[in-house]
């Protein structure tokens, strides 16, 4: 714990970036950059929560194996903290998980198990009976390991850095779901806080070849998708156990064409390369400033970059495997740049 403790000590908090675009003269847009995190994503917070609530919990202890099922930028990052104790680390992924993601899992001493999408809960609960392990399970305990009432988590945090904005209490959080963590701590603050935060609504945006969007809409958990989401991070083939749908507001289907071109975009603008996730909030955020525009409503919308691009230069920024995976960017991007000048 200690440990822990003085790593958390060490860390300065994710910037909060406030993103411009004059097409929206009224609508200031926020963009909080979990990037920045020491292992470069919003899973930094994730795994640090799920290794303390295993810790608390009388789970883990001195030669634990520790086991996750990820795809990978949860793994890279409780990679990290199992190094940060002695503790051996196996993450159980998808085949074709970015191998960026995988030289990362390795770079901090973890070792990777790569299996068929479908079995990666299975295999991994498998291989920790194996081992008496421990499985950290990130898809049921993300909702439950957070506490979202306050301890500097994401919520707390994002609030604090927008109270001195011309807009502090958003419109609009937007954020995608990987586990459904980050949306249920959100959602479950911003009620706690109705004193203060009463006008903020979630949005969670959900790719192609996911279920969240079905499942919210019907309120049915059973759907299931046979493919897995090319959005890496974001996106379930199942309703995951973690995602707290009453706590959300509203959902938006993004097509996977939209998200990768918003990067492109995204990194055109900026200078700097993120994830296709972030792109997929970018474009639920766009269409929800476009709303407020149309219906004269000044505010503001906080969403997140969810990790940094280094991570996808074979997948997401390469031209290659997006035409491999029959991805065409080419308008969806050329209607961002002539769209924003607007």
């Amino acid at each position: 714990m200690q440990r822990i403790h003085a790593d958390v000590n060490r860390s300065a908090d994710t910037h909060l970036q406030a993103f411009d675009l004059p097409i929206y003269p009224d609508v200031k847009i926020y963009l909080k950059d979990e990037s920045s995190h020491p292992t470069g994503s919003l899973k930094h917070r994730l795994a640090r929560s799920l290794i303390l609530y295993g810790l608390c919990n009388g789970e883990i202890g001195p030669n634990t194996h520790l086991i996750e099922a990820s795809s990978g930028s949860t793994a890279v990052s409780e990679a990290y903290f199992a190094r940060l104790l002695n503790l051996p680390f196996i993450a159980v992924i998808p085949k074709n998980t970015s191998r960026e993601k995988i030289k990362q899992i390795a770079r901090y001493g973890g070792q990777v198990r790569e299996v068929e999408a479908a079995d990666i809960y299975t295999q991994a609960q498998h291989l920790a009976d194996e081992l008496g392990g421990y499985y950290l399970d990130q898809f049921t305990n993300a909702e439950r390991a957070t506490d979202w009432r306050s301890n500097n988590n994401i919520a707390e945090s994002l609030f604090q850095q927008m109270e001195k904005e011309t807009h502090p209490s958003p419109h609009w959080i937007v954020v995608g779901a990987g586990t459904g963590g980050t949306s249920a701590t959100l959602g479950r603050y911003v009620r706690y806080r109705a004193d203060k935060y009463s006008q903020t609504k979630i949005c969670v945006a959900d790719p192609d070849n996911s279920v969240f969007f079905e499942g919210f809409r019907t309120k049915n958990s059973a759907h299931k998708a046979p493919v897995r989401s090319r959005i890496e991070g974001v996106g379930r083939p199942r309703v995951e156990p973690s995602f707290i749908g009453n706590v959300v507001d509203r959902m938006l289907k993004v097509p996977d064409r939209f998200s990768f071109a918003a990067a492109w975009w995204l990194r055109e603008k900026t200078g700097q390369a993120y994830g296709p996730s972030t792109g997929l909030n970018i474009c639920a955020t766009l269409f929800l400033a476009r709303e407020m525009k149309s219906a004269e409503q000044a505010g503001s919308i906080v969403t997140l970059i969810c990790d940094n691009g280094e991570r996808y230069m074979d997948t997401c920024y390469s031209k290659q495997w997006l035409a491999s995976n029959d991805i065409d960017i080419d308008l969806e991007l050329a209607t961002f740049k002539n769209s924003m000048k607007k």
